[in-house]
C-alpha cells in the first residue's frame, strides 16, 4: 500500500530553500489523506531537527518504519509521536512510498528515550532515532524484513530450551545483603538508581548475575552495559555459563552488519532475554525491560565523543526512570558525579568492601624516583627494586603485570644536530615511532610512513627515539630480566597495535590465563574487567603526568585507573598476601598516592569534590562546550566569537557564563583546525534553556559565514563533556 507524505509546511521559505539546495523539496499531490509525523535524518546543517510532516492513505501506528522521500532521496524514517502540523493550502504535501510492516512498531517508550537524548544533548531527533538503529535496516524493503525475522524465529525455535541452573557460588554476607536490599528496592513502584560500589575482585559480577536471574524469572529482559568491546566477550562467556539455553545476544561495534541486525531483532522481538553492550545499547528495544547493569560506571568510553555526544551511563538512569525498572551503577571508583548523587540521597549507594574467597586488595609501594638511579645507568628508567620484585616473582612461578598508557615504541623521534622531532604534518601532535614495522604513525589522523634513514632537515644519521611507549617498556624488561643461563622470560604485550588482528586479543588473554606468560605490558586495556588469577605483582611505570594536567578530570581518571590496575593483582586467596602494587612516581607524598596506598576512595573522593564545591566544577556546575572546525583557526575563532556576541543578547543569558575561545588540547588534527568555547551554569535547567535559545541562530550563523576565509566545516555542542 503506498501512503503519501509531505513535508513540514511550517518551515520558513527561507529554510525551504536551504533545504532545496540539500535536496529536499515540497511537491504537490492531489491526495490529501492522514498527516503523519516522521522523524528522518536531515541535513545537520539546514538545522531541521524536528519530525517532518507527510500524508498516509491510512493512521500509522507509533514506532512503525517507512520509506520516505526526501528530496531527490527515498530515506528511511519512524513513525513519530506528537500532533502533526495545521493543515496549510500553501504546502502541498509528498507520500510516504513504504510502510515496513513485517517489523512491529518501536515503543514510545524507545521514542521518549530518544526525545530526550536529542532535546538534553541538542542534536535532531531524526538524527538520533536512525543513527542508534542497525544501518542494515535502511537497505531491506518489507518482505526481507519479514524473511529476516522468520528465519530468526525459526532458529531460535529449534534452540535447546533454558536448563537448570550449575551449583551457584556461596553468597558473601555483603553479597547476600546487598542482593536483599536491591530486591527490596527493585519491587518499589518507583525503582531507584542503585550505586553497586564494590572494590575489585569483591564479587560485583556475582551480583549482577542474580539480578538478571530474577528478572528472567519475572520472564522480563536484563540490559548489561560494559564500557569496551574487548570486555564483552568475557562477560558474555559467565553470563553463558549460569544462563545455559537462555538466549543472550550482544550488541557493539565489533559486530558485522548482519549480526548487529539479527542481535537488535532478537531483542526488538523479545525472543533475546539477556542484552550485553557497549555504549549504543543502551538504545535497544527491549520490550520486556525489567533491569539495567552498568558494569565500571565511571568510565569515559560510555560519552559518545561524534555526533550525539550523549552519555550512556546518564541515559540508563534516565531510561530506567521512564521505563520504571531498577539500575545497578557497578564500580570500585565510581565517578565523582554518581558519588555526588548517592551522598545526596538521588541514588542508593549498597557496599562491598571485602574481596571474596578471603583475598586481600594489594599493599601498595610507591617508588622514590629521585632516589633512584638515572635512566642512563642502564636500567632503562625501571627502579632496581622494581626490576628484582619482577624477578623474584618469575622465579617463583606468579605473573606481573607492568602498566604504561603509551602504546608504539616512542611518543617521537629526535634529531640530535638540529632539533628536529617526528612532528605530523596534518595535525599539531608527534608521530609516534613504532619500532616493530619501522613506522611513524600519527595517532590522531592515521598518517603514517616509514622512518626515515637520516633527519629530513639536516641529513644527520644519529635520530633517536625519545621518551617510551609499551613497546620499548617490552623490549627493555626482556633485557632487564633475562639472567644468564636461565630460560627466557616470557612477556606478552597487550595493547591497540598488539591484538589488531581479528583473534589476537582472545590468544594473548588465553596465554595469560593459562599462564604461559610471566610479565605482560600494555596500556589501560589490561587494566579493567580482567580476572587474572596468577598476577600478584602490578606495577605503574609513568603515571605522574596526570596529577598537574589542565584538564580536573584528570586525577580523578587517573586514580581511577591505578585502582583498576592495583585490582588485577591478589585475586586468588592463597597468593593475596603476598600482591603488591608499585608506583613509580617523583611525587610520593601526593594526595592521591597516599589515598592509593590506602586503597581509601572515600578520602580521595571526598578531597576532589570538596576542591570541585570551591572551583565551581561539576557536579556543582554545569558545562557545554561549542566546537568549530574550520581550514583556518580565525575562521574557527571568529565563528566562535560571532556566536558569543549573539548569546549575550539571549533570553537567559545572564544565568551563564560563556568563556573565550580556546584551540582544544590537539588544536590540529587531519589538516583542521579545532577551537572551541566554554558555556557554563550553576543551574542545569538554566543551560539547557538557554542552549535551545542559542542553536537556530548557531544554524544561521552558519549559513551567513559562507565565505571562503570565513567557513566553518562544522560545529556542535557538547553538554556534560568530559574532555575540556
Amino acid at each position: 500500500m503506498t501512503c503519501k507524505n509531505v513535508q513540514n509546511h511550517e518551515l520558513s521559505r527561507e529554510r525551504e530553500r536551504d533545504l532545496s539546495s540539500s535536496g529536499v523539496v515540497t511537491t504537490s499531490t492531489g491526495n490529501r489523506s492522514v498527516r503523519v509525523r516522521i522523524a528522518v535524518e536531515t541535513p545537520q546543517h539546514s538545522g531541521v531537527g524536528e519530525p517532518l510532516d507527510y500524508l498516509c492513505e491510512r493512521p500509522l501506528a507509533i514506532g512503525t518504519l517507512v520509506r520516505v522521500p526526501l528530496g531527490r532521496r527515498e530515506v528511511t524514517g519512524v513513525v513519530w509521536p506528537g500532533e502533526p502540523a495545521p493543515t496549510d493550502a500553501t504546502f502541498e504535501l509528498r507520500a510516504v512510498t513504504a510502510v515496513l510492516e513485517a517489523l512491529p512498531p518501536l515503543a514510545p517508550a524507545w521514542c521518549g528515550l530518544v526525545d530526550f537524548t536529542a532535546a538534553y544533548y541538542q542534536r535532531g531527533r531524526g538524527e538520533v532515532a536512525l543513527a542508534v538503529l542497525p544501518p542494515e535496516l535502511r537497505k531491506l524493503d518489507d518482505s526481507q524484513i519479514a524473511n529476516r525475522v522468520r528465519k530468526l524465529r525459526s532458529r531460535l525455535a529449534s534452540a535447546p530450551p533454558a536448563t537448570a541452573e550449575p551449583v551457584l557460588p556461596t553468597l558473601t554476607a555483603e553479597q547476600q545483603g546487598a542482593l536483599e536490599d536491591f530486591a527490596r528496592i527493585g519491587d518499589g513502584a518507583d525503582p531507584a538508581t542503585v550505586l553497586l560500589y564494590g572494590v575489585t575482585g569483591s564479587g560485583k559480577t556475582e551480583v549482577y548475575l542474580r539480578a538478571a536471574a530474577d528478572a528472567l524469572a519475572a520472564g522480563r529482559q536484563a540490559l548489561v552495559l560494559v564500557p569496551e568491546i574487548n570486555l564483552t566477550p568475557q562477560l558474555e562467556a559467565r553470563f553463558a555459563e549460569r544462563f545455559a539455553g537462555r538466549r543472550i545476544v550482544s550488541l557493539h561495534s565489533a559486530l558485522t552488519p548482519a549480526q548487529r541486525l539479527q542481535n537488535w531483532l532478537a531483542a526488538h522481538l523479545g525472543v533475546a532475554d539477556l542484552v550485553l553492550g557497549t555504549r549504543l545499547a543502551v538504545f535497544a528495544s527491549l520490550p520486556r525491560l525489567g533491569l539495567i547493569v552498568v558494569d565500571e560506571e565511571h568510565d569515559p568510553s560510555y560519552k559518545q565523543q561524534e555526533g550525539a555526544r550523549y552519555s550512556a551511563r546518564d541515559l540508563a538512569v534516565y531510561r530506567g526512570r521512564q521505563e520504571r525498572v531498577p539500575v545497578i551503577l557497578g564500580s570500585a571508583t565510581p565517578s565523582l558525579e554518581s558519588w555526588q548523587r548517592a551522598n545526596g540521597g538521588h541514588y542508593t549507594r549498597l557496599s562491598l568492601v571485602d574481596r571474596v574467597g578471603g583475598a586481600v586488595l594489594p599493599a601498595v609501594r610507591l617508588i622514590d624516583m629521585s632516589r633512584q638511579p638515572r635512566a642512563g645507568s642502564g636500567n632503562g628508567g625501571l627502579a632496581p627494586p622494581l626490576v628484582a620484585a619482577i624477578q623474584d616473582r618469575v622465579a617463583r612461578g606468579e605473573q606481573s603485570l607492568v602498566f604504561l598508557n603509551r602504546r608504539g615504541y616512542a611518543p617521537v623521534l629526535h634529531c640530535t644536530e638540529c632539533g628536529w622531532k617526528s612532528d605530523c604534518p596534518h595535525c599539531s601532535a608527534w608521530r609516534v615511532f613504532h619500532k616493530i614495522d619501522r613506522t611513524l604513525r600519527c595517532h590522531h589522523c592515521g598518517a603514517t610512513e616509514r622512518v626515515p634513514r637520516a633527519c629530513p632537515d639536516c641529513g644527520n644519521l644519529d635520530i633517536a627515539p625519545i621518551g617510551r611507549g609499551t613497546e620499548r617498556l617490552e623490549e627493555q624488561l626482556g633485557a632487564l630480566l633475562q639472567v644468564d643461563g636461565a630460560a627466557p622470560v616470557r612477556i606478552a604485550r597487550i595493547d591497540a597495535d598488539s591484538t589488531r588482528r581479528k583473534g589476537e586479543l582472545e590468544a594473548r588473554l588465553g596465554a595469560v590465563h593459562a599462564g604461559d606468560v610471566d610479565v605482560l605490558v600494555g596500556t589501560q586495556m589490561i587494566t579493567k574487567g580482567h580476572d587474572f588469577r596468577r598476577i600478584t605483582l602490578v606495577a605503574a611505570v609513568n603515571p605522574d603526568t596526570s596529577l598537574f594536567s589542565s584538564d580536573f578530570r584528570a586525577p580523578e581518571r587517573l586514580f581511577s585507573v591505578l585502582m583498576q590496575a592495583a585490582g588485577r593483582a591478589g585475586r586468588d586467596a592463597a597468593q593475596a598476601r603476598r600482591s603488591e602494587m608499585w608506583v613509580q612516581t617523583w611525587h610520593p607524598q601526593h594526595p592521591l598516592y597516599r589515598a592509593l596506598a590506602a586503597h581509601d576512595f572515600d578520602a580521595f573522593a571526598t578531597s576532589q569534590l570538596e576542591e570541585r564545591r570551591m572551583a565551581g566544577l561539576p557536579p556543582y556546575a554545569h558545562l557545554a562546550l561549542l566546537r568549530a572546525d574550520a581550514k583556518t583557526p580565525e575562521a574557527a575563532r571568529g565563528f566562535l566569537a560571532a556566536a558569543a556576541e549573539q548569546a549575550s543578547d539571549l533570553e537567559g543569558a545572564e544565568h551563564v557564563t560563556v568563556y573565550p575561545p580556546v584551540p582544544t588540547s590537539v588544536a590540529r588534527v587531519a589538516d583542521v583546525e579545532r577551537m572551541q568555547m566554554l558555556v557554563e551554569s550553576t543551574s542545569r535547567i538554566a543551560l539547557q534553556r538557554f542552549l535551545a535559545r542559542w542553536l537556530p541562530s548557531l544554524h544561521e550563523l552558519r549559513r551567513t559565514r559562507s565565505s571562503a576565509d570565513e567557513r566553518v566545516i562544522r560545529w556542535a555542542v557538547d553538554v556534560d563533556p568530559l574532555l575540556i
